[in-house]
């Protein structure tokens, strides 16, 4: 079983930026995908971007492209979400994932295991 935890969220102006880490400790780490997802209050679960095994191929929601990048560091068991130029429509707990395969997935149905969210509050 990997253990998976979020950290770096925050409160942040409109325009500002932040960047949140994810840890994992357990098992073998760099043999799966991994995710970055979000849920606003009120709202589902969202994908917002995901990074294959290797860290070679991403995918971001639309919403986000441009202005997050996701990047993995398997020696370190870290998953990084960068990001910038934050809308207060980005306001949401963000959660870090692992999916059941290497390949990048955006259903919240092929990750198995999460983290326990960090909250990343844009003011306006």
């Amino acid at each position: 079983q990997v253990q998976l935890v979020e950290s770096g969220g925050g409160l942040v102006q409109a325009g500002g930026s932040l960047r949140l880490s994810c840890i994992a400790s357990g098992r073998v780490f760099d043999i799966y995908a991994k995710g970055w997802f979000r849920q606003a209050p009120g709202k589902e679960r969202e994908i917002v971007a995901t990074i294959d095994y290797e860290g070679r191929t991403t995918y971001y929601t639309d919403s986000v492209k441009g202005r997050f990048t996701i990047s993995r560091d398997n020696a370190a068991k870290a998953v990084y979400l960068q990001m910038d130029s934050l809308k207060p429509e980005d306001t949401a707990v963000y959660y870090c994932a692992e999916a059941t395969g290497g390949s990048i997935r955006t259903a919240a149905r092929d990750y198995r295991n999460w983290g326990q969210g960090t909250q990343v509050t844009v003011s306006s």
